[in-house]
């Protein structure tokens, strides 16, 4: 073997980093496949190759009979307990038994060896050299593939579509290295033309025999917070923060944001001036609806929020069970609900609470034909204020009324009204602020630029 080979091969270690060992112990290898196929070859032999100057010397290496036969036996022996085929779980016929290299290199002070390499064995080293520096060089670019994206799971990507077909499209990242797009991952209604670009999110990286697997996805709910992340600089700072993502794919989705600096509005921030930030992401899942929803501690506001655009009277919130009841003008309850409860459905998703949405005539009436033993298990404060409504509270524990002293009073008292101006505060015996576990109307003012921008 020339010595061009020998310096191709560091070249390889430096820009591959490929290990010339390595590849000259593969070397070795495919020389030795390759002399054993020729006419007249002996039946056990070695290939050496000297590391520095590419020479290589085949030896046949004599084996003692006796240990020949015991090798063989003890070859023999083993593949007599793999007679089964683990597939079809049929008996195979065992194959005459082999010694490979490393049995035999165990017993190397007892074995002889001379040369006997082919005059003509130039020609075929140059060329199974060739082949396996080729085939050796391949593999290491898909490891480094996959030692490149298997850490990026979860992360957003561009790629240009190459191809599409009934099973997936086909996506090139960059040169070489291309990801799988495929049916179940993509939104119905969108279209990949060839030579589109795309982004979309790493979702799985498997390392397979053919090479790394690299799959993406449109539907995850990750790619709306990696959009807004890409187009808005305070969450990309962490000034403004994504809680949580509700998404149906190529309908409507719904982001709960929440600030970490004191003047910073998060919806704000992610509608950008006349809307620019969201109309950006809102392209790029083309036409996709996005909610943009404040985050709220308190669920009876956040799931009040989650329903927008509808309007809210009130939220009725269950503790233990992670459940709202929302009660909702008349006419807005189509609008809560949504079509096909999609706007419900995202709702819930988003809050982690299971919504009940209910109108105003539906729960007066539900109201009116309910016990006070029943009301008691709704876990709702008693009190009926100077208006007529019922109080909108928790009740305590143990207790039919909310923690309001004024309602507290009342279980030493005869009925359930309270007086004009009972808590003090002139307000005609409405609830004060703490406490209270119901999310008021909306006011009826105009909604703000941003708001209009989200819905």
């Amino acid at each position: 073997m020339s010595k061009e080979i020998v310096d191709a091969i560091h070249v390889l270690e430096q820009e591959k980093g490929i290990s010339a060992d390595t590849l000259m112990d593969a070397l070795e290898d495919a020389l030795l496949s390759a002399y054993k196929k020729s006419p007249g070859s002996a039946k056990y032999a070695r290939v050496d190759i000297d590391h520095l100057t590419g020479d290589f010397t085949v030896f046949e290496l004599i084996l003692p009979a006796e240990l020949e036969e015991r090798l063989l036996a003890e070859a023999e022996e083993q593949q007599e307990e793999l007679t089964i085929d683990p597939e079809t779980g049929e008996l195979r016929e065992p194959e005459e038994p082999e010694l490979d290299q490393e049995t035999l290199a165990e017993y190397k002070d007892q074995i002889d060896e001379r040369d006997v390499t082919p005059e003509d064995f130039g020609r075929i080293a140059a060329q199974t050299a060739k082949q396996v520096i080729l085939q050796r060089i391949r593999e290491a670019e898909r490891d480094m593939m996959f030692d490149e994206y298997q850490d990026r799971v979860g992360e957003l990507i561009t790629g240009i579509v190459q191809q599409s077909d009934s099973r997936y499209t086909l996506v090139q990242l960059r040169e070489r290295v291309e990801a799988l797009l495929p049916r179940s991952e993509q939104v119905g209604g969108e279209r990949y033309d060839h030579g589109a670009r795309v982004k979309a999110i790493i979702t799985d990286v498997s390392s397979e025999s053919k090479g790394p697997s690299i799959i993406v996805s449109r539907r995850s709910p990750e790619l709306i917070r990696a959009l807004f992340e890409l187009e808005v600089p305070e969450i990309a700072d962490g000034l403004v923060e994504i809680q949580n993502v509700a998404r149906e794919p190529g309908y409507r989705s719904k982001i709960a944001v929440v600030s970490h600096t004191s003047g910073v509005d998060p919806v704000g921030a992610c509608v950008g001036p006349r809307g620019s930030r969201v109309r950006m992401v809102v392209s790029e899942l083309r036409g996709e609806k996005i909610d943009i929803i404040p985050y709220n501690e308190e669920p009876a506001r956040f799931v009040a929020k989650a329903l927008s655009p509808a309007r809210v009277r009130e939220v009725l919130v269950d503790d233990d069970g992670r459940q709202a009841t929302v009660i909702v003008p008349d006419d807005q309850l189509s609008l809560a609900i949504g079509k096909d409860g999609l706007n419900a459905r995202l709702a819930a998703r988003l809050t982690g609470w299971r919504v009940d949405i209910r109108s105003e005539t539906e729960f007066a009436a539900e109201e009116a034909e309910m016990g006070y033993e029943e009301e008691e298990v709704a876990g709702r404060c008693a009190a009926i204020l100077a208006n007529g409504k019922r109080c909108p509270n928790a009740s305590l524990p143990a207790s039919r009324y909310c923690g309001l002293p004024a309602h507290q009073a009342l279980e030493n008292q005869e009925g359930d009204e309270l007086a004009p101006g009972a808590d003090g505060d002139g307000d005609g015996g409405a609830p004060d602020v703490p406490e209270v576990a119901a999310e008021t109307a909306p006011s009826d003012e105009p909604p703000s630029d941003a708001e209009e921008e989200q819905a």
